[in-house]
């Protein structure tokens, strides 16, 4: 028997569907191997980045943000699951895992190479909430029984198991460095000589949102650049080494045309988010997976981080700091700046509204200012490898204080960020309680997570 009250709450409870909004749509940017001083808005003084600034006029910019790890593969895996990468065991990209160095001092502590199926990544978690997902460029997360589409993505083009094409000119095909291992990207038929793989990784995105404007979508559009090859257009190129002037920062000029294409991409997202009227409807995130490459590339280094020390594979700042940038409508408030410590697996939770199972905490409170700290007091990281920039090292982050350990020899390193940011100065000696205090905390970190830790090399020789 239908009663009033019985009408008007099935009434009420009619209007409410047809009323509620629909959720947010996300876009996720993912650079690959920008610095942190590599954009406008973050300091650089040869890079032009007008869109990205732009972007971080529109939302809010975090100043000290991070990686979860120096390098891509485990930076990926942390954002996809919200994970850290020791906890995960995939601390070094897929290529590193399979055939690690075997004639240093240490073994490389054990690293899986793919993405663990068990794992709920991001794409699984938005799948069950009606969401479309899709996954254009970069993956570098496993083999072809671990790619995007077993991961919850309905859309893969151009993901594989690779960290980096052959080149960035069509057909994006050839011999890759030294190894002379023929690569390529596949999805991107029928470009023609001259296409840059940026702007067309590009096109397949803007394709995507046109196909799906209707329907709750994320886009997650992992850019290749700025990793090597260093390529680009050479009319970009020209006009950056017209520009480079005496005592500037950053000197390659092909690298900063890159850094362009980078940044033209993310115009022509907002532009189409604009044109489809999704703007006010869409999630922006913009960030890196590790800091900037700082290592030749055919004679010419590749960028510069300072004011931070190193680079890409190390754990100083220069090789974990990397930009973010979050624009969420109705959230954020334009031109903020959150100088609050921020790190790649805080972005599953943030997205998700959920902090459960995650190594990472909601960014919500400070994107939208009921908040300027987060409860947590330190960040960590694990890095049990070898890289041109460094040892096996792990390290332990306050807001003030750092510490470095390094496994060769057991020894620490104790630097005042607050006082010395770019970390010139070890105060392991002159501080020794405060440096126990942290070691203490970082070696109950590793024990918490089951971190793996490299292993002396009993076939290791010494140079002659």
């Amino acid at each position: 028997m239908i009663t009033r009250r019985s009408f008007l709450t099935t009434a009420a409870a009619g209007a409410l569907r047809v009323t509620a909004p629909p959720p947010m749509n996300i876009v996720f940017i993912l650079a690959d191997d920008l610095g942190g001083a590599d954009l406008g808005c973050y300091g650089a003084d040869l890079h032009e980045t007008p869109h990205i600034d732009r972007l971080a006029r529109q939302g809010m910019r975090f100043s000290t943000a991070f990686a979860a790890a120096p390098i891509c593969s485990p930076t990926r895996a942390s954002i996809m699951t919200g994970k850290h990468p020791a906890r995960l065991g995939m601390t070094i990209w897929s290529e590193g895992a399979i055939n690690p160095p075997r004639n240093r001092l240490l073994l490389p502590a054990p690293s899986s190479p793919d993405l663990p199926l068990a794992e709920t990544t991001l794409a699984e978690r938005l799948r069950d909430r009606g969401f479309t997902s899709a996954a254009i460029g970069k993956w570098h997360l496993g083999g072809p029984a671990h790619y995007p589409e077993t991961q919850g993505f309905d859309v893969n083009i151009g993901g594989t198991l690779w960290g980096a094409p052959a080149t960035y000119f069509y057909p994006y095909r050839g011999e890759f460095s030294n190894t002379k291992e023929i690569r390529y990207v596949p999805g991107l038929y029928g470009g023609k000589p001259g296409e840059y793989l940026t702007e067309r990784l590009t096109d397949e995105a803007l394709k995507f949102l046109r196909g799906h404007a209707a329907q709750p979508f994320f886009l997650y559009l992992a850019h290749h650049t700025v990793h090597t090859p260093i390529e680009a257009r050479k009319e970009i190129i020209g006009k950056y080494q017209a520009r480079i002037r005496p005592g500037m920062r950053h000197l390659n000029p092909t690298y900063a045309a890159m850094v362009e294409s980078l940044d033209d991409s993310v115009g022509r997202i907002l532009a189409e988010l604009d044109r489809l009227k999704l703007a006010e409807r869409t999630i922006v995130v913009f960030t890196s997976d590790n800091g900037g490459y700082i290592n030749p590339y055919k004679g010419e280094t590749v960028t510069n981080n300072a004011p931070f020390r190193s680079g890409k594979g190390s754990l100083y700042e220069g090789g974990i700091r990397v930009p973010l940038i979050v624009r969420w409508p109705g959230v954020t408030r334009p031109d903020t700046l959150s100088d609050e410590l921020a790190v790649s697996t805080d972005l599953f939770a943030t997205l998700l509204g959920d902090n459960s199972s995650t190594d990472g905490m909601s960014l919500a409170p400070l994107l939208n200012r009921t908040a300027t700290r987060l409860s947590r007091e330190a960040l960590c990281f694990h890095y049990p490898h070898y890289y041109p920039t460094t040892t096996p090292v792990s390290a332990v982050r306050t807001r003030e204080w750092k510490l470095l350990h390094y496994y060769e020899d057991n020894h620490d390193e104790l630097y005042n960020l607050s006082q010395d940011p770019s970390e010139t100065r070890d105060l392991a000696r002159s501080e020794p309680a405060r440096t126990a205090d942290l070691r203490h905390r970082l070696d109950a970190w590793l024990q918490e997570t089951g971190a793996r830790l490299p292993s002396p090399n009993p076939d290791y020789k010494p140079p002659a």
